[in-house]
């Protein structure tokens, strides 16, 4: 609630403040360019922060003059249709927020096939993801693509443990994984390897699970039974692929969608737990010897959304950062956003990128205009 609240009124800051530019491309002209509206926006809002990704879409949107159709999760879709409630309380005029609810494979089609919408910003799956490239393809419409994650959080040997083994526990288990910037690849140099896990493990054993209406509880279940039983499967992979599972690997409980904190060890790189997305509480510790070798690990995924680096070494922590494949570098911390700031990667984890400038970008389009100032009109060529 406070992030939607933040960008709420961060971008009703900028609807006066969207300009164009005065070119000076010749002497005998006025050459400027303004920015307008993109037009239709379709929204596609993922289900694991519904609302505040909501916000991140809607009102950068509004703020540029575009109108929306808002499509929510199927699992989550009651804070959207607030949102639309609010929205007319507060005076917005009628079909400028639209809020849509139903399948993605009704609604979100209907939404990237339709000639009427001018442009489809999602936050979801690669493979989703895939198919709305496939569909705006055919009419030519702009996307952004927020995809997946799996993300790298690099421990040196020098770095401050109870703080970099306090964000890396975080890091993975909050909101019970379902992060797609969750730091699911702990890489740590060989010389603290053994005291990482052995606090990680120590961490894990502190989270108190259950029922997210208590004050006491600090992970809650995964969003789905078929989630929970994907986050499962996995963890059997990892298993049979030859890891070790030093604690956790399993349901909590016989109600609810629980899976208690999992965290592997003797960990390859190439192992499916370490290449693959698994959006649940299951942390990959994979020891690494240099930075040339935590470099290679940490970029050697199809993903780059984020990454984390800890180390005493000023030096250090701006050299790797600077060759992380990521559209965001924690050093000696981890997982903070700020709408202000550019979010967004490459490869699978999507295209473009949401918040600060870069949004007033996605939802406007530059126009020029070229005013002649020859005396006589006619002369103009």
């Amino acid at each position: 609630m406070p992030a939607a609240i933040d960008t709420t009124r961060y971008y009703a800051g900028w609807a006066d403040k969207i300009m164009g530019q005065v070119v000076p491309a010749r002497t005998d002209a006025l050459t400027y360019t303004v920015r307008e509206p993109v037009g239709v926006v379709g929204a596609i809002v993922p289900w694991n922060f519904p609302l505040m990704i909501g916000m991140w879409k809607i009102a950068p949107a509004l703020a540029c003059g575009c109108t929306l159709v808002v499509k929510p999760a199927e699992l989550t879709p009651l804070t959207a249709i607030r949102i639309g409630e609010l929205a007319l309380e507060a005076g917005l005029p009628p079909g400028v927020l639209n809020i849509v609810t139903g399948k993605g494979s009704v609604v979100g089609d209907a939404m990237v096939a339709h000639p009427g919408v001018d442009k489809v910003t999602f936050t979801g799956s690669p493979n989703i993801g895939r198919g709305i490239m496939q569909g705006a393809a055919s009419n030519f419409k702009r996307i952004t693509l927020e995809l997946g994650g799996k993300s790298a959080n690099i421990i040196f040997n020098d770095a401050d443990l109870d703080a970099a083994v306090r964000a890396a526990a975080s890091g993975v288990f909050f909101n019970a994984g379902q992060v797609c910037s969750a730091g699911s690849r702990i890489l740590v140099q060989r010389g603290v390897y053994d005291q990482v896990v052995e606090r990680l493990v120590q961490r894990a054993k502190e989270i108190r699970i259950g029922d997210t209406a208590s004050p006491e509880t600090i992970m809650g279940p995964l969003v789905s039974q078929n989630q929970m039983n994907t986050v499962l499967d996995y963890i059997e992979v990892g298993k049979k692929e030859g890891a070790s599972c030093v604690y956790g690997g399993g349901r909590v409980g016989d109600k609810g969608f629980y899976v208690g904190p999992t965290i592997f060890t003797n960990v390859d790189h190439e192992m499916r737990i370490s290449q693959e997305e698994i959006f649940g509480p299951v942390a990959s510790v994979i020891p690494f010897e240099d930075e040339a070798d935590a470099i290679r690990i940490a970029n050697g995924t199809a993903f780059s959304l984020a990454a984390g680096v800890w180390s005493a070494d000023i030096g250090r922590v701006h050299r790797v950062a600077n060759e992380l494949k990521a559209g965001t570098v924690w050093v000696n911390t981890y997982g903070f956003t700020d709408v202000r700031l550019p979010w967004g990667g490459t490869g699978e984890s999507g295209f473009g990128r949401e918040h600060g400038e870069a949004a007033i970008e996605n939802f406007t389009e530059p126009k020029t205009i070229w005013l002649s100032l020859n005396e006589r009109l006619g002369n103009a060529r």
